[in-house]
Parts: structure tokens; C-alpha cells; sequence
């Protein structure tokens, strides 16, 4: 048999299994890349936008003799040289050049000072040169020495951040004596402010850039700041006083991580610290402080939510698209059947039919997965082994599945056989392995429900199998039940006078195992463009609902100081402000057991009508005196709180979070009449407003938007990567759903165009003609369609409790997944138009036979 002629005689059968196979390649090597692509970018976008404090690797020394201590840059020098050679090779390529060496005291009192009491630490900074600009006096020098109670004492000169001057009464000219025991003396002769405030990597070193302020709870109020000297200084610091500590910070380069490298950099972390602990000697010991690892496991944890839904949806659109290519190439080898069978009765092998048949196949779609292959590699991401297996495995199965095929049909020459009958009756083992099937897909099921996540951030196979599991034992089910209700159609409609819809019931039962395929096809790509509508619907309302608890209203004001009242005055008048309430937040102590909770005073009633169409729900207080205390202050009775003036309160209940304020933690909500004055350093805003003109009008507030928060939350690459392919995955199965109907009326279109040929004969009309393809067709399309959606409805809640999509919309869990009537309705008339428009183009098709030919061919 010629190949090549085989094509040709086959073109239109050939040139769609071309395009499907294409395609199909395009799918399973693309998605996987760009899927991949997400993840690295969430990984690079998690990491970069990290406090650099915590995503850095930094090595922290304190010396304990004299022989640890470093007196000049070039020792400091030489030992982050030492540390980079210690990095493992998996870690090496995250690590940045340069590098950030620091040397600060801690709690290191300063004299002359009553009431409050200040701690002015000396610190060093190897770059600070690039980091601060000195707006008064100069930058420090060497050091020098002093008589100071009967002994010599240095005397190291320091520059002081602007916010020291302000708030701790520091100035340049003054000298203060620092320490208790061992002295030493600071001499300020400059004055700081950072040249970029937003570099990361003042997160190392906050304690420099700003004043920090300690309320202890059995002392005075505390103020903090750390000074900067110069190289030389270090000559003068000594760890007398043993509050001396150095450090080496190496920094992460974020843009060079592959989410496929995270387990090898999280054992290489493991391996570096391990180094760093193993370096310590008597005069120094060396610890390594990150927050790397638990950046990396907390990503592990989306990451593997956000692979085992796509995963699984990836996965069913593989399986439905390869059934989809194998009904193709059955309706090819179909077409081919009787040129095979002659060459089989004149004395071919089976093995020569069988290799003609696969050749063509082959020829068929070898060039068409190249083709989807090479198309992959315009998408963006890395190559995954999946893109070179993925086509190679499309091939082999269409190869596969026709030459199982041509081995069943042609074992025999001129084999008679009966593929219309009603009934077959299963053999024993059949039906015990599908009734297997069926158990354990439902008490996987079950189990899934009541283990719920499996708690690790690897994949979870049980999670993997049992949608597969589910939607094969819905198949079987369907395949069952089918012959049921079609039957006592046929019993309905021969009791009728009219022979059109007994016949189309007819031919439909008779064709029921020709549907067998078609069913297995229809049925997991409905039920997966469902499951994939349900739950992007679900993480995209959640995301709305998230955004709400965070912000609490459509915009929110704060600021640090109360608000003044012609400024809340001012913010009403303004232009686009509909409503607005007031609130005040703020430490409480309780009296009887002095706890320091947070409070929100609010106007709950004004706060109601701000948030009138908001999809959350606002607690009530009963009473002027009541208020709503969270879990992890239990419940109580009667207490009394400090505030603004001491106030009793009756506790009403519990309340698990204060919208927009408090989720987790010690917190109350308490009505605003609890208040001796109005106060409010909060705003709640209802309205179209700029929040810059807000920001205008109140400068020490901060503004956010609801809108903002959805935005944010939607941005991330993650999120996004989930959303993008649900809705993918959802186009890409209908199409599929709606090829299947398309082949499984081609597949019986000879058949079917010689029956209505005959029936022409006695009289058939156009519009009956019509109507009998129709009838031919619905049953599959309702039995199935049913079926698919119900599977792709429950899936989500039979998934829910070991799947945790809050990841994805905003820290909530997906817990609403009701579905909109938009996806399945649309699936449903999609399907449904298919078949109509298929029984049209099948009856102006058969319009073309001759009669005189039916009736010549015809059957006796």
C-alpha cells in the first residue's frame, strides 16, 4: 500500500488529526514552560521584594577576648573572604558582589540624661560612605583620648542621625560619656540623613537610620540610636563592656533564583550555617542570622497548592486532548477499513495491514508534533523535560491506539462482525474491576475530606489520584447507566405513531458502542472546564472578599496623631465623599490583669452605611458599655480598660477579626460612645476620591483603597499564573468537548448517510431527515453533559479541605464555590448548537447521494 496516496485519498481526516495533534503538542509543551516561568517569577518577586534583612545571609561574631577583636577594615575585609569561600556551590550563584561589614554596640547607656533614658551605640558601616550625606558639621575622624575619673578613656568621634537631633536632644559639639563600668566618650561632630532612605539594605541597620523607642513593662521609657564613625574609630572599639557585635552581611541576589532550585538552596543554607557554627573559637564565637529559610519554605508551600491544582487540570486537558487524537485516528483508520480489509483477503500479513495502517499514522502526525514542539519554544520559560516528552508521548499513543485498533479489526481476513448490537453482556472480571474502581475513587474521596491537607510542601500523589479516580468512576457509571434511559426511550417512541424518533433512538442505541469513546472524552472535559470555572470564580470572589478585610472600607485613612477636626471637617466638604465614619485605634490596658490590647472605638452605625455594599458583614454592639474582645483574650465578663479616661466594659462575645484593623492577636472592638472626647485617627471614607487629594488634605495619614488591595493581591505572579491557566484550561476543554461531538459524527457518518438515503427512498423528508440525525446524537450529548458538570461542581468540594488556595486570594480560604451560570450554560448550548449544526451539514450532505444508488447498495 502507497503510503503517500493513503494521505492523499484521507485529507480531510488527515489534516484534522495534523491540527489536533499540533496543537496538543503546543499545549503540553508550552504550559508547563510558562507555568514554570510564573514560578520563578513569583520566587525572583518574593525574594527582591523581601526586607533584605531577612533574605540575606549574614554571619554575626562576638568576640570574647581581646584576641577576637577587629581594629581596621582590611581584618574585616579578609573575613567576609573567608565566609564567600565557605558558601556551597548550589548557593554561590545567589550571592551578590560586594558585601555590607558593620560593627555596633548594643544598649550602651548614655550618661546625663533624667526621665528618660538613652542608649547611644557606637557603629561602623563599611559603605557608609555611599550611604549617608553629612548636611551639618563633618564626617568622623580619628579618634583621641581623655582623663575621665582617674583614667585614660578614648574619645571616639560619631555622627548622629537627623532624628537623634530631633527627639533624643543629641547635637554636634556635645561629648557624652557612654557605658557603666568601662567608659567610653562619643564626641558628636557631624550630622546624618540617608541618601536613599528606600535602599534595601537599611533594613540591616534600621537602628542607625532611626531612633528606636522601648516601653518596657517594669521601666522607664527607653530611646535608641546607634551612631557612625569612621575607619579609624575602629582602632578605639573594644568589647570591654560586652555588648560589641560584628557583622557580615551577604547579599542575596533574588533575580537569579529558579523555583526549581529551592530545594538545593535550602540544603545549601542548611550547609552554610552549619560552616558558619563550626568556625567558632575561644575568642570569638559566629552565628548565621536569616529569615532565607523561612521565606523558602512558606513559598514551598504556595508553590505546591498552586502545582497540584495545575497539575491536575494540566493533566486532564493532556488526557482529554490525546482521546480526542485517538478518536481522530480511529476515524482514520475507519476510513481506511475496507482498503485494508481487501488487501487482508488477497493475502496480506497482519503484520504488512497493521505497519500500512501505523505508517500512515505515523506520517500523520510525526510533522504536526514537530511543528506544536517548535511552536513551544516562542512561549517564555525554561525547558522542562516534559517539553520533549510531552510531544513524543502524543505520537506514541496516536500510533499506539491505531495499531491496537487495525490488530482487533483485522486479526481474521474478512472477519464478520456486529458493533450495533443493544446489549453485550461484560464478562465477570469487568465488571469487578470497574465496580473496584468505583469503590475506591469514593473512598479516596472520603478519605481526602477527612485528612484534609496533607501539611507538607511536597506533592501530594493521593491528591493527584483521586480527581483521575473520580472522574473515571463517573465515566464507568455512565457507561453503565447509558443503555437504561435510552432504551425506555425506545419504548416510549415505538409506542408512538410517529417513526422518526423511534428510529433516531434506535440507531442511537445500536451505535452505543461506537460512543463509548466519545463518552470517555466528553465527560472529564466537561467536568475539568467546570472544576476550572468553579474554582477561578471562587479565588476570584475570595480575592474581593479579602480586599474588603483588609482595608475594612471603600478607602481608609491613618494617621499617627489624632486627626483634628476642621481636618475631618475638610475631608466631608471635599468633592466625591459620600459618607464618612471615625474611628480610633490604640493600646488599652486592663486593669485587672494588665494585659495591652489593641481597641478600635468606631461609630459601627456610620460604619454600616460606609460599607453598605460591601461583601462583608459588620459585628453589633448591644450596649454603650459592651465590647467585642478577640479569642486570645477569652472570654470574660465585666473589666475595665485605661484609655483615654478608665472606662467598664461588659464583654459581649467573641469576635475573630475587626475588618480593616485586627485579624489575629489581643484585640477589642468597643463602641465610640466609650470615649471621654471625640477622637479619631482613622478615617473610613465612602466615596470617589483621589487618595492623593485625601493625603493632601490630612499630610500625616496614609491612604488605601480597596481597589488598591484587589489590585495588589491580583498582581502576584502566582495568583496570576492560576487565574490565567484556569481560564485556559476552561477555553481549551470546551473546544476539545465540541471536536469530540464533531468526530463522533463523522465517525458514523457513512452509516448514518445510507440509512437516511434509504429512508429517502419511502418518503423521508429534509426536516424529518434533520430531526432523525439529531435524535441520533442528543443522547450522548445529554447523558454526558449532566454528568461532566455535576463531576466538575463536586470536584471542588471533594478537593477542598486538601487543597489550600488562600495563597491566592489574599491569605482566605477559598471556601465559596458556588458556581456562576455563565461557564456551564455556555458548555451546555455549545455542545448542544454542535450537534444541531451537525445534524444540518449531515442532511445537505446526504442530499448528494443518488437514491437510485442507495437502492442498488442497500442492504436486503
Amino acid at each position: 500500500m502507497r503510503i503517500p496516496l493513503g494521505v492523499r485519498a484521507h485529507a480531510g481526516t488527515s489534516a484534522l488529526l495534523v491540527v489536533l495533534t499540533a496543537v496538543a503538542c503546543l499545549l503540553v509543551a508550552g504550559l508547563p514552560r510558562t507555568m514554570q516561568a510564573s514560578f520563578d517569577d513569583a520566587l525572583r518577586r518574593s525574594l527582591t521584594e523581601a526586607e533584605a534583612v531577612r533574605t540575606d545571609l549574614t554571619v554575626a561574631g562576638d568576640p570574647a577576648l581581646p584576641a577576637g577583636e577587629l581594629h581596621s577594615r582590611a581584618e574585616f575585609e579578609s573575613g567576609d573572604l573567608h565566609w564567600r569561600r565557605l558558601i556551597p556551590a548550589a548557593l554561590r550563584p545567589l550571592i551578590g558582589p560586594g558585601g555590607h561589614l558593620s560593627a555596633k554596640t548594643y544598649r550602651t547607656p548614655a550618661g546625663g540624661t533624667s526621665g528618660i533614658r538613652t542608649f547611644v551605640n557606637l557603629g561602623w558601616l563599611s559603605d557608609a560612605a555611599r550611604r549617608v550625606d553629612w548636611v551639618r558639621g563633618r564626617a568622623p575622624g580619628e579618634p583621641s583620648t581623655m582623663r575621665y575619673r582617674g583614667a585614660t578613656i578614648p574619645v571616639i568621634e560619631v555622627g548622629v542621625v537627623e532624628e537623634a537631633v530631633a527627639r533624643m536632644g543629641l547635637r554636634v559639639g556635645q561629648t557624652r560619656m557612654l557605658g557603666e563600668s568601662v567608659h567610653t566618650a562619643a564626641k558628636i561632630v557631624g550630622v546624618f540623613r540617608a541618601k536613599d532612605p528606600a535602599d534595601r539594605s537599611w533594613s540591616h541597620d534600621a537602628d542607625v537610620l532611626h531612633v528606636t523607642r522601648v516601653v518596657p513593662t517594669d521601666g522607664p521609657e527607653e530611646l535608641h540610636t546607634t551612631t557612625l564613625m569612621s575607619d579609624d574609630g575602629l582602632s578605639a572599639l573594644t568589647n570591654k563592656a560586652r555588648t560589641l557585635t560584628y557583622r557580615w552581611v551577604l547579599p542575596l541576589d533574588g533575580r537569579a533564583a529558579s523555583a526549581l532550585e529551592v530545594p538545593d538552596v535550602e540544603a545549601a543554607v542548611a550547609e552554610f550555617q552549619r560552616q558558619v557554627d563550626v568556625q567558632g573559637t575561644g575568642t570569638t564565637g559566629y552565628r548565621m542570622v536569616t529569615g532565607l529559610p523561612q521565606l523558602l519554605a512558606g513559598f514551598l508551600a504556595v508553590l505546591s497548592a498552586a502545582q497540584t491544582v495545575m497539575y491536575l487540570v494540566l493533566g486532564g486537558l493532556f488526557a482529554v486532548a490525546l482521546g480526542v487524537i485517538a478518536l481522530a485516528g480511529r476515524l482514520l483508520t475507519d476510513r481506511m477499513e475496507r482498503t485494508l480489509a481487501l488487501a487482508r483477503a488477497r493475502g496480506a500479513a497482519l503484520w504488512q495491514v497493521v505497519a500500512a495502517g501505523a505508517a500512515l499514522t505515523a506520517l500523520t502526525v510525526g510533522p504536526a508534533a514537530l511543528a506544536g514542539y517548535a511552536l513551544s519554544f516562542l512561549l517564555p520559560g525554561p525547558v522542562l523535560p516534559i517539553v520533549h516528552l510531552g510531544p513524543a508521548v502524543v505520537v506514541v499513543i496516536a500510533v499506539a491506539s491505531a495499531v491496537v485498533r487495525l490488530v482487533l479489526a483485522h486479526r481474521t481476513p474478512l472477519r464478520e462482525r456486529r458493533a450495533d448490537l443493544v446489549t453485550v453482556r461484560p464478562s465477570a472480571r469487568r465488571v469487578t474491576v470497574e465496580a473496584l474502581v468505583v469503590v475506591l475513587a469514593s473512598a479516596g474521596a472520603y478519605l481526602l475530606r477527612a485528612r484534609g491537607p496533607s501539611g507538607t510542601a511536597q506533592q501530594d500523589p493521593f491528591l493527584l489520584l483521586i480527581p483521575v479516580a473520580l472522574t473515571l468512576a463517573a465515566a464507568l457509571i455512565t457507561l453503565r447507566c447509558y443503555p437504561y434511559p435510552l432504551r425506555l426511550l425506545v419504548r416510549l417512541a415505538a409506542r408512538g405513531r410517529a417513526a422518526v424518533p423511534f428510529l433516531g433512538l434506535t440507531r442511537a442505541a445500536r451505535e452505543r458502542s461506537v460512543g463509548a469513546l466519545p463518552v470517555l472524552i466528553l465527560l472529564p472535559a466537561l467536568s475539568l472546564s467546570v472544576f476550572a470555572a468553579v474554582v477561578h470564580d471562587g479565588i476570584t470572589t475570595t480575592q474581593r472578599l479579602a480586599s474588603w478585610q483588609k482595608v475594612g472600607a471603600p478607602i481608609k485613612l491613618t494617621s499617627v496623631a489624632n486627626i483634628p477636626p476642621d481636618a475631618i471637617e475638610r475631608v466631608r466638604r471635599t468633592p466625591g465623599v459620600e459618607k464618612v465614619a471615625l474611628a480610633l485605634t490604640g493600646r488599652v490596658q486592663i486593669g485587672a490583669t494588665g494585659e495591652w490590647p489593641y481597641a478600635v472605638a468606631v461609630d459601627l452605625a456610620q460604619w454600616r452605611r460606609v460599607n453598605e455594599d460591601a461583601p462583608i458583614s459588620l459585628p453589633a454592639l448591644s450596649g454603650g458599655t459592651s465590647a467585642l474582645v478577640s479569642p486570645a483574650l477569652g472570654s470574660r465578663g465585666a473589666f475595665e480598660i485605661r484609655w483615654l479616661s478608665p472606662v467598664r466594659l461588659t464583654a459581649q462575645g467573641v469576635i475573630d477579626a475587626v475588618p480593616g484593623f485586627y485579624s489575629s492577636g489581643q484585640f477589642l472592638l468597643v463602641p465610640q460612645e466609650v470615649l471621654p472626647w471625640p477622637a479619631a485617627n482613622t478615617l473610613l471614607i465612602k466615596g470617589d476620591i483621589p487618595p492623593a487629594e485625601l493625603a493632601r488634605l490630612v499630610p500625616s495619614a496614609t491612604v488605601e483603597t480597596q481597589e488598591a488591595a484587589l489590585a495588589a493581591i491580583r498582581a502576584d505572579p502566582l495568583t496570576g499564573t492560576v487565574r490565567t491557566t484556569m481560564v485556559v484550561v476552561m477555553v481549551a476543554l470546551g473546544a476539545y468537548a465540541l471536536v469530540a461531538i464533531v468526530l463522533s459524527l463523522a465517525a458514523g457518518a457513512d452509516g448514518r448517510a445510507r440509512a437516511v438515503s434509504l429512508l429517502r427512498t419511502l418518503g423521508l423528508s429534509d426536516r424529518q431527515a434533520r430531526r432523525l440525525t439529531l435524535l441520533e446524537l442528543l443522547p450522548v450529548v445529554l447523558v454526558t453533559a449532566p454528568v461532566g458538570m455535576a463531576l466538575g461542581m463536586g470536584l471542588p468540594a471533594a478537593l477542598g479541605p486538601g487543597v489550600d488556595m488562600s495563597a491566592f486570594a489574599g491569605g482566605l480560604p477559598v471556601a465559596d464555590h458556588t458556581p456562576g451560570l455563565l461557564a456551564p450554560v455556555a458548555l451546555a448550548a455549545g455542545l448542544g448548537l454542535c450537534a444541531v449544526f451537525g445534524a444540518y451539514v449531515h442532511t445537505a450532505m446526504s442530499r448528494r447521494r443518488n437514491l437510485d444508488a442507495a437502492l442498488r447498495v442497500g442492504d436486503p
